[in-house]
């Protein structure tokens, strides 16, 4: 009996902490891609105002460079991102010291396409990609995938309507091809990332992620149809496309935040069930060896409690064994009690007894 229920418990157990492992494993890089959000935020806001003149870097790139480069201290040995990363952090810093709109462009435009291939790699050596509930793994594929690939496109397509305004020749021409090709990119990217949504909310045992999704998805489609609507190529409205990118921008970013959170959420409850299952096995574990023991333990404890019990009492060897009436209440009336309990034969007299009367003499 041992042996069945050893083997069972061991591939119980092993099957448990081979799904431990993977959801903790998912669960650092769901961390990671909540830490690299604000970056690709950054770097959009940076690429923005870069060809616009400004020189000096948004305040936010500084906070979100920090906090992604402390993410990797403590988990880029586990995701492997440590050289990847280091890679981007050095480029990310050369960017304050460009000059020019077309090659602060060109540049960002190389840091934001590594940043892509970042997301990329967390999401796979973080096995999100592999993640068996269809919830999580529509969820990983929006926030890894869909949703930073809209924020960069729809970014490049604003700056790229930016640039448009001051080009001339050749150049114009270039923007204006790159400008259609992004618009289309855009309107892919937007069609996946509500697919993946959508098909995240209808799949969920989640109770909370419907209610979170609604109004955060409502304000970002409002956000493409008003950037749709200035991204004419024959009358490019730079107004109208600048307002759309930047509540474009915010929509994502709170969708992002909400589809992490979820996801870690679901991860926790899945770890949760896990340790729930791991527990109840090494009940039951103990429970079989326990009863092992005690059919093992039960004849011995038999024998013992039958050695202990005294014999029944045995009359004296050839002393004649009498009957006596089960029910009787006590002594024959008229006779004395006799030590052998025998009740004297017709004619015998006792000679305790006494005559009664002289009737009966």
């Amino acid at each position: 009996m041992l042996v069945p229920t050893a083997v069972l418990f061991g591939r119980v157990w092993t099957d448990n902490a081979d799904q431990r492992e993977q959801a903790e494993l998912e669960k650092k890089g769901v961390e990671f891609l909540t830490a690299l959000s604000p970056l690709v935020s950054s770097l959009a806001e940076s690429e923005s105002t870069g060809i616009q003149g400004v020189t000096d870097p948004p305040d936010s790139l500084k906070a979100a460079v920090a906090k992604v480069t402390d993410v990797d201290n403590r988990l880029g040995d586990d995701l492997k991102t440590r050289e990847r990363w280091a890679d981007l952090q050095q480029k990310i810093g050369k960017l304050a010291t460009l000059k020019g709109a077309t090659t602060i462009y060109a540049a960002h435009v190389e840091v934001t396409d590594l940043i892509l291939e970042l997301y990329v790699t967390v999401r796979r050596n973080a096995e999100l990609n592999r993640d068996p509930d269809s919830d999580i793994s529509n969820l990983q594929e929006a926030t890894a995938v869909d949703m930073p690939t809209t924020v960069v496109r729809v970014n490049r397509m604003g700056d790229q309507a930016n640039l448009l305004q001051a080009a001339k020749g050749a150049a114009a021409t270039n923007l204006r091809i790159q400008f259609g090709q992004e618009v289309l990119a855009v309107q892919e990217s937007v069609n996946k990332l509500t697919n993946n949504l959508q098909a995240a909310v209808d799949n969920t045992s989640s109770p909370t992620l419907s209610g979170s999704l609604v109004s955060s998805l409502d304000s970002f489609r409002r956000g493409v149809e008003s950037m749709t609507r200035g991204a004419s190529l024959t009358n490019v409205n730079v107004a109208t496309m600048s307002t759309a990118q930047s509540t474009l921008q915010t929509a994502l970013s709170t969708l992002s935040g909400i589809t992490l959170k979820e996801m870690d959420r679901l991860l926790d409850d899945r770890l949760d069930s896990l340790n729930y299952r791991r527990t109840e096995a090494v009940i039951m574990g103990l429970l079989a060896i326990l009863l092992v023991l005690g059919a093992i333990a039960w004849p011995a404890i038999s024998r013992r409690r039958d050695q202990g019990e005294p014999a029944a009492a045995v009359p004296p060897t050839g002393e004649p064994v009498r009957d006596i009436a089960l029910n009787s209440p006590g002594p024959v009336p008229g006779y004395a009690s006799n030590p052998y309990g025998q009740i004297p034969a017709y004619g015998e007299v006792d000679p305790t007894q006494r005559e009664r009367s002289g009737a009966l003499r």
